[in-house]
């Protein structure tokens, strides 16, 4: 079947969080299975020009947008075996960041309507159009009311949630003023009085999917459910919790070529060579011995932060060593940096993001620290576990489904949880992962269960293949 991935970022192109891995990942393993899949983004000025040095511009178009007419030129460009297409429109996406500009609506909603548009100019028709968050969600509406007598009448939507949390919503008049759509429609894209772009895909989609089981069934719920809890509760029978995955050609300790050394689950002799390594790039004393934490993530209150830093004199009470690599939040950013002052033998922070200082703190850590108050899926834990890393997570949402906790008494699990979002039960819990490291047979176990454990995105794959079929 042809399938179009739509998206508002992309690995290798353009990435601020876990969409783009999976938009950058899960098309690979569908052409696997011997569909054609494509994927269309925005033409940000922030993607290196040398993926465009063969480019071809195959399409260019105006899009109306009310009382505005728009630019819009379409690239194609064939990457690692697939086709992409690049919306090209300066005005609305040579800019320094992916978001958070001042008119984010109507640069989306410009996105939206340009995405169903290209469909009549490329020579590329598909069964199903698959979405992904707010940025995309007025597709679903503008294919049902906009476009149900022409060629694209029989084409499905499926759209994922990545993150319920930001919905993409806007004053009323944005309807008629941005969108150009009659306010008859109001009701069908309304909620709380304002247009919101995650409702009206939630409404009009004929699949929804969400990145784990668990993130499936708690934003079902008031607490989990950023108020949308009703509407997805109307469509239970059209929502599926797929786990997500990441790519084992670009995570892989065997060839992977940010380490200073190659290991595997059968020869963790490399795993020690990248643990020394880390200490002395971050300038702290090397001991082989001394239990390294890390963190490699955004620094927000979602993620889990505000525990950490209730309890991080304590944590730092342990016999460990800690290493975080983030940016986020200037509360946290602040707290983390002046923590590194007052332990300098113990602590070190990298404000920032560098792709290859994660792969190494990935490889050389021995405790992956992720204590999420809630997460869709995660893909952090599932890369420190391919590198022999054990997280230590809260038991929410993926990292439910995807981390299983040691059981001393089986020998089964690959990491360590807890239940509540409770600073010191996330002590407790380190505490515990730590009582097992000074445990070097035990340790090896765990390190071999986590790394033998399959994170691909084959099986997930071959769940939306499922889900596709069964649409059309």
């Amino acid at each position: 079947m042809n399938v179009l991935f739509v998206v508002s970022e992309c690995v290798p192109f353009a990435k601020s969080g876990g969409l783009a891995d999976v938009a950058g990942s899960l098309p690979k393993e569908l052409k696997k299975l011997g569909h054609e899949v494509r994927v269309l983004l925005p033409k940000y000025g922030t993607i290196p020009a040398h993926f465009f040095d063969s480019a071809k511009r195959i399409a260019e178009f105006e899009v109306q947008l009310s009382w505005r007419r728009q630019y819009c030129g379409i690239y194609e460009v064939e990457h690692d075996g697939v086709i992409y297409y690049f919306m090209d429109n300066e005005y609305y996406f040579h800019r320094p960041k992916l978001y958070e500009q001042f008119d984010d609506g109507e640069r989306f909603a410009y996105f939206c309507k340009a995405a169903v548009e290209t469909l009549y100019h490329i020579p590329f028709l598909p069964d199903i159009i698959h979405t992904h968050d707010w940025h995309t969600g007025m597709i679903p509406f503008l294919l049902k009311t906009q476009h149900q007598n022409t060629k694209l009448a029989n084409v499905k939507n499926v759209f994922t949630i990545h993150n319920l949390m930001f919905q993409g919503i806007y004053e009323k008049s944005f309807l008629g003023d941005v969108l150009g759509v009659h306010y008859d429609f109001f009701n069908q894209v309304e909620f709380d009085g304002c247009v919101n772009f995650m409702k009206t895909a939630l409404t009009y989609s004929d699949a929804i999917t969400t990145v784990s089981p668990t993130y499936k069934e708690e934003i079902k719920t008031a607490y989990f459910g950023e108020r949308l809890e009703g509407i997805l509760q109307s469509r239970d029978q059209d929502l599926y919790g797929i786990v997500n995955g990441i790519d084992n050609d670009l995570y892989n300790p065997k060839n992977d070529q940010s380490l200073a050394k190659y290991f595997s689950a059968n020869d963790l002799a490399g795993k020690k060579v990248n643990k020394k390594k880390l200490q002395e790039h971050f300038n702290l004393p090397v001991d082989e011995d001394k239990p390294v934490i890390a963190v490699v993530s955004r620094l927000t209150k979602q993620k889990g932060f505000d525990l950490v830093r209730a309890v991080f004199h304590e944590i730092m009470q342990q016999d460990v060593q800690f290493i975080l690599l983030g940016t986020g939040d200037p509360e946290f950013e602040h707290f983390f940096g002046y923590s590194a002052q007052w332990y300098p033998d113990k602590c070190r922070v990298h404000i920032g993001f560098n792709e290859d200082l994660a792969h190494q703190i990935y490889a050389g850590a021995d405790l992956f620290l992720m204590p999420s108050k809630f997460e869709p899926c995660g893909l952090s834990q599932l890369i420190a576990m391919r590198y022999g890393t054990l997280p230590i997570v809260r038991e929410t949402g993926g990292l439910r489904d995807t981390v299983q906790p040691y059981n001393e008494y089986t020998g089964e699990g690959n990491g360590f949880s807890f239940t509540n979002f409770n600073a010191h039960d996330m002590l407790y819990t380190i505490q515990r992962a730590l009582s097992f490291y000074e445990k070097p047979d035990v340790w090896k176990n765990i390190i071999k269960n986590s790394m033998k454990k399959d994170y691909s995105w084959a099986r997930s794959a071959v769940e939306y293949e499922k889900l596709y079929t069964d649409l059309i």
